[in-house]
C-alpha cells in the first residue's frame, strides 16, 4: 500500500441504467475506505442530479451491511447530465452548481459508477477540475479499455436461461422463438447469449442481415427435420438496407460542418429509429416467408434485475475496493479498469465517446460459424 497522502472524503454516485453489482461496487468502496480509518464516505442520491441537489447519504457500515447480493443500487440512479439537467422543462447546464456541491461536501475525490454515457459526463466534470474516478458498469460490455464490465455475466445468464426455458415450448411446435436480447448498439449480450443458448441463428449490429439470408437458413434446417430453430437478436440489430443507409450518411458527415453536420446527425437518428429494435416487423416478414409460425420474446429490463452472480460480485468488489489504492495514489481522471487478475488506470479521455464493439474475427463468432449458426449474412 502507498504511504502517500491519503483523501479524505469520498463521493459516490450511481448513474445511468441500473446494472447488478453496483451495490457490490458501492460495498467496496466503502468498508476498505473505513479499514483507513481517516476516509470518509458519502454517496449522493440518484446520480448527477443528487450531486446538483445535495442530496447524499453516509456510506458507514451499517448502511453498507447486507447490501453484496441486493441488485439495483441502494443510491438510485437516473440519466440527467450534468451539462443538460431537466429543469422546469428546459435543459439546462448546472455543472457550476455540481462543482460547487462538490466542494461544500469538501470532497477529494467523486467515484461515479456507470457505463458510456456517465464516463462522458465525468471526464466533463474532471475537466471543470473535479477530482473523478469512474468505474465501468453496463450489461452492454460496451466499454473500451477494459477486459469486462459488472453487470454483464449476471445479464448473459438470465438471457441464456430464457433461451433455454424456450427451447421447451419451441420443441412442442413446428415455430420460430425470437428472442430480443438487450445490448444497446453492440452484440455482445446477443452472441454470449445465443452461443450459449445454442440458438440457431444470432442477429448483430456490427453483423448487418438479410431477411433472405435469415430465411434461407431456417428453411435449411427444415429440409433436414428439424422442429423449431431459436433466433437470438441484439435489440440493435440492423438489415443490411438500414446499415447502408447510414453508413452513407455517415460518410457526408466526415466531411459536413456546420448546420449540415446538424441535419445529418439527425438523418442518422431517423435511420436508426427506421431500421434497428424493429423485432416483431421482422418476425412478421420472416413468417411470411418461411410459412413458419413465429414467436417473439423480448427480455427488456429483466436482463437488469435480481441477484448479481458470483463472477458480478467478485469483479464489482475488486473494482470497489481497487478504487480506494487509485484515490490514496491521487491516480485521478481515471477509469478503473480490469486487464486479467490486474486493474489499471486508464485515462477517461481515451474511454469517453468510444465504443467496444464485437470484432468480425472474435472467438466467439468463429466458433458460432463453426457450429453454422447463421447470422443473416
Amino acid at each position: 500500500m502507498s504511504t502517500r497522502k491519503r483523501s479524505g472524503h469520498i463521493g459516490v454516485l450511481t448513474s445511468g441504467g441500473d446494472t447488478p453489482g453496483l451495490n457490490a461496487a458501492i460495498r467496496g468502496i466503502g468498508k476498505t475506505a473505513s479499514c483507513m480509518g481517516s476516509m470518509q464516505v458519502i454517496g449522493f442520491k440518484d446520480g448527477f442530479r443528487g450531486l446538483m441537489e445535495n442530496r447524499s447519504v453516509r456510506l458507514d457500515n451499517q448502511m453498507l451491511s447486507g447490501i453484496l447480493t441486493l441488485g439495483g443500487t441502494i443510491l438510485g440512479t437516473s440519466r440527467d447530465k450534468p451539462h443538460k439537467m431537466p429543469m422546469g422543462g428546459k435543459s439546462v447546464d448546472m455543472t457550476d452548481v455540481i462543482v460547487e456541491n462538490y466542494h461544500k461536501n469538501h470532497l477529494d475525490v467523486l467515484v461515479c459508477l456507470g457505463g458510456g454515457g456517465t464516463i462522458k459526463n465525468a471526464y466533463r466534470l474532471s475537466q471543470s477540475g473535479l477530482n473523478i474516478l469512474t468505474l465501468p458498469k453496463t450489461i452492454d460490455n460496451d466499454i473500451v479499455g477494459t477486459d469486462v464490465t459488472f453487470g454483464f455475466d449476471t445479464a448473459l445468464g438470465i438471457a441464456v436461461d430464457a433461451i433455454d426455458r424456450l427451447h421447451s415450448t419451441a420443441s412442442s411446435h413446428h415455430r420460430i422463438i425470437i428472442v430480443e436480447i438487450m445490448g444497446h448498439r453492440v452484440g455482445w449480450l446477443a452472441l454470449g447469449a445465443g452461443l450459449a443458448g445454442g440458438a440457431d441463428a444470432i442477429l448483430l449490429p456490427e453483423i448487418p442481415y438479410t431477411i433472405d439470408k435469415l430465411a434461407e437458413s431456417i428453411l435449411e434446417r427444415v429440409s433436414r427435420g428439424k422442429r423449431f430453430s431459436i433466433v437470438a437478436v441484439a435489440e440493435g440489430a440492423i438489415n443490411r438496407e438500414g446499415a447502408n443507409k447510414i453508413r452513407a450518411v455517415e460518410k457526408k458527415l466526415e466531411e459536413a460542418e456546420g448546420e449540415k453536420r446538424i441535419e445529418l446527425k439527425k438523418q442518422i437518428k431517423e435511420l436508426d429509429n427506421e431500421y434497428r429494435g424493429s423485432t416483431i416487423k421482422m418476425a412478421e416478414e420472416l413468417e411470411k416467408i418461411t410459412g413458419l409460425e413465429t414467436r417473439v420474446t423480448i427480455l427488456g429490463h429483466l436482463q437488469r434485475g435480481g441477484t448479481p452472480s458470483a463472477a458480478d460480485r467478485l469483479l464489482a468488489t475488486r473494482l470497489g475496493t481497487s478504487a480506494i489504492d487509485y484515490i490514496r495514489n491521487e491516480q485521478f481522471g481515471n477509469m478503473i479498469a480490469v486487464h486479467g487478475e490486474q486493474t489499471m488506470a486508464v485515462p477517461l479521455q481515451d474511454v469517453a465517446g468510444k465504443i467496444n464493439y464485437v470484432p468480425y474475427d472474435h472467438p466467439w463468432i468463429i466458433t458460432a460459424r463453426n457450429l453454422e449458426t447463421s447470422f443473416g449474412d
